[in-house]
């Protein structure tokens, strides 16, 4: 085909934000254009979806917000014969709800408002379910102040959280009891501010803990209701990050958050007990200093007890501990340590949820083998019985039936790609078994009722859109669906030929990697295509999956007809259930493999398919994909022509603490890992044409870095191209049209520096 026409990226870009004049002429976009303004502006391929629902405790139903006239209703749905009734009619728009344990008053959650990245301050309101009446909670506070809302156990009480403080709140006469008087209270009384240095969070979370170990709701009811444990973090100490907003006002106005980043002061974090009626605190006595260690889960034993989740600082040994909740006194329940690679520690994982079979014992995911496996651990004498013996890998934990004395989760023995249920017998007598049928193959989840007889089940394949159903266990009987998605299936029939190819690619030392590569719908064989690698490459995602992807997957699409082979890879270092050796390799120097095996296997691929164009690749992707597109662009420019490198960290040593040093440790103890991880420092590599792309309002990977970056471009007098978005986080998603902008600049920048379709 003819060479393009060249035209610069900011003329691209003023072209696309004037409004057009001619608002009543012919669509001039191309098929590329059209398709992702189709993905993302028109929404025209949004799948189905179902809830939000909620298994009812204690009953073989569940719950459900469904619209009607003047208002919302939620509804109970018997789970074997799809019986519906109301159980609350309410005029309210309701953001969440949760039921009182005796089902006679219901909590709705409303008027949410965004704290980062999630709506967890809002209105609540008891709506009693009998008489329909309903009441606000909170007395004189602020609009949107309340947080986390619970029921205590015998449904006469609900304790919240307001400006990092603990209340309690009598139901009947509206008496409120504040628990904590020790929190910050932001400036003016406003309803939320977020934590910067000097202040004391009770009941949730600094923003580190929230975001790299999703504490969030914290507090807990004690089973009897007589008192409350609590998180609180004292953030004297922490280093300040501001964030400039430049187009809010008639003067730029600022937001200053407590941030502590690689090697710096955290906050010192414990946890206390409290008489749900007022009184003093009394702290559990966990060892070691508070600002270097974390406390990553909290959970009531009994009415008498705690369990708390204790990481030290550098995330290689995770203590489990129960607390005396009168004495603070605590003992060690188990202990994991990381998984060693060559003779060194790494890191061990948090676990997202300890399960407690009743108080006697509590299943844990542990690495200690090699391969992440269920064990059942003891609560007196701790002795450890492995649950899943097999040669392979579990990835979640799904649900117990403890009355046949089951456990269920996810895993996927013969292909890594995909998800499937088993189950195990909880002393571990016997193997496991797959739950999931044969004739599916791809991703399944589940969330599973309370005694894992029902679950709702999704499942999907690359191309194939989620579908949702209600099944009974272990039979795995489908009872009813939830979501129809063959309507926009059909829909997109023509968009998904043709089909998705899964590979497996040599990248050398006997390592593969898997991967996938998608075509143009008028692929021949015969001729050579550019190639686009989207890349994520670190510990916290896998995107090689048989898993329906939506609008990503889709934008995908668009750019294979537009011309190209889209691929992926997902290299060491990456989250895939191929045992602790896979994953934690990249201990120390996250970075560099993830650079090397991209490479190799664009090369691999090349080798093995001569419709391949070695000449012409190209490679994009998103906060550790955005990263690992510079490391590949800087050291791999032999390979990489043209990258799109979307809120990267250039600079490892810019991070959070808890996400950074989990994978590198300390920077005075691996300076030589940062400096190498660090692709800021390998920018005088760059050979092809890069086009950086940041929100200035990420709170989470700082514009701060790419502004670092480009001024070191700069000094090497390197051609490159830079896209900011103002105010945006991370997700660059805020304000009107937004997401397709992002997309749309994507997909231009290609076709204008990687010459589409076959030669």
């Amino acid at each position: 085909m003819p060479p393009l026409r060249r035209t610069s990226v900011a003329a691209l870009l003023a072209i696309a934000l004037v409004p057009s004049l001619h608002a009543q002429q012919a669509d001039t976009r191309s098929p590329l254009q059209a398709q992702i303004d189709r993905i993302f502006k028109e929404r025209a391929f949004d799948a189905p979806r179902f809830g939000p629902a909620r298994w009812l405790p204690g009953e073989e139903a569940y719950a459900i917000v469904e619209r009607a006239s003047g208002g919302t209703e939620i509804a109970r749905y018997d789970a074997s014969t799809g019986g519906r009734s109301v159980l609350a009619r309410t005029s309210l728009d309701v953001d969440d709800y949760a039921w009182s344990e005796d089902g006679r008053r219901l909590l709705v959650f409303t008027n949410s408002k965004k704290v980062w990245r999630q709506n967890t301050r809002g209105d609540y309101y008891v709506i009693d379910v009998a008489s329909g009446s309903q009441k606000k909670l909170g007395g004189a506070a602020p609009e949107s102040s309340l947080m986390f809302a619970k029921f205590s156990p015998d449904g006469r009480r609900v304790a919240y959280v307001r400006q990092n403080n603990i209340y309690v709140e009598q139901i009947a006469t509206g008496a409120i009891a504040r628990l904590t008087t020790d929190g910050t209270v932001p400036p003016g009384g406003a309803a939320w501010a977020p934590a910067t240095a000097g202040t004391i969070v009770n009941g949730t979370s600094d923003w580190v803990n929230e975001e790299e170990l999703d504490i969030r709701d914290g507090f807990r009811w004690s089973p009897d209701g007589r008192r409350i444990a609590y998180w609180q973090f004292d953030t004297t100490g922490v280093g300040n990050m501001t964030i400039i907003n430049d187009t809010a006002a008639l003067y730029p106005t600022t937001t200053t958050y407590a941030y502590p980043k690689p090697g710096t002061a955290n906050s010192a974090v414990r946890i206390g007990v409290v008489s749900a009626s007022g009184g003093a605190t009394t702290w559990m006595k966990t060892p070691g200093d508070p600002r270097n260690t974390y406390l990553a889960s909290l959970e009531w034993i009994d009415p008498t007890a705690v369990a708390i989740q204790q990481l030290n600082r550098l995330q290689n040994e995770n203590t489990y501990f129960e607390a005396d909740a009168t004495t603070g006194t605590v003992r060690r329940l188990f202990q994991d340590t990381s998984f060693p690679v060559d003779g060194h520690p790494t890191w061990v994982d948090a676990q997202d949820e300890v399960k407690w079979i009743g108080s006697a014992g509590f299943l844990w995911l542990s690495e200690r083998d090699g391969w992440r496996h269920i064990y059942h651990v003891e609560r007196t004498g701790g002795a450890v019985t492995l649950v899943t013996k097999f040669d392979a890998e579990v990835t979640n934990l799904v649900g117990v039936d403890e009355d046949s004395r089951l456990v269920y989760f996810l895993a996927s023995p013969a292909n890594v790609t995909q998800r499937y249920l088993y189950r195990a017998a909880l002393d571990g007598a016997s193997p496991p078994e797959r739950v999931t049928p044969a004739r599916d193959a791809g991703w399944h989840t589940y969330t599973a009722a309370s005694d894992a007889r029902y679950a709702f089940h999704s499942f999907s394949s690359f191309d194939r859109v989620t579908t949702m159903d209600l099944v009974s266990l272990p039979d795995h009987r489908s009872l009813r669906k939830l979501t129809d998605p063959w309507v926009l299936q059909a829909k997109l029939e023509a968009s998904l030929k043709p089909a998705i190819e899964f590979v497996t690619v040599p990248v050398g030392g006997g390592v593969t990697l898997d991967g996938w590569i998608m075509k143009p719908a008028s692929f021949d064989p015969s001729k050579k295509y550019p190639v686009i690698v989207t890349v994520y490459g670190e510990p916290a995602g896998q995107i090689v999956r048989d898993q329906w992807a939506g609008s990503t997957a889709l934008f995908h699409r668009a750019l294979a007809d537009a011309g190209y082979l889209v691929a992926s890879f997902d290299n060491r270092g990456t989250p895939a259930p191929k045992g602790a050796a896979w994953r934690k390799v990249i201990y120390g120097a996250v970075g560099e493999l993830a650079g090397v095996e991209q490479a190799a296997a664009v090369k691999a691929l090349a080798a093995s398919r001569p419709y391949v164009d070695l000449d012409r690749v190209g490679i994009w992707g998103w906060s550790g994909g955005g990263s690992n597109t510079l490391n590949c662009m800087f050291r791999h420019g032999d390979v990489f022509k043209v990258g799109v490198s979307v809120a990267p960290v250039p600079d490892q040593k810019l991070y959070d603490t808890i996400y950074q040093e989990r994978y590198m440790g300390v920077p005075d103890q691996n300076e030589v890992g940062y400096g190498r991880g660090s692709s800021i420092n390998f920018a005088d590599g760059l050979k092809g044409r890069l086009l950086i792309v940041h929100g200035s309002g990420d709170d989470n990977v700082h514009y701060q870095g790419t502004e670092r970056l480009v001024n070191r471009l700069v000094e090497l007098g390197k051609r490159f191209d830079l896209m900011v978005y103002p105010n945006r986080s991370h997700a660059i998603a805020e304000g009107a049209g937004t997401t397709a902008h992002v997309y749309q600049l994507i997909a231009r920048y290609f076709v204008e520096n990687l010459s589409p379709g076959a030669r």
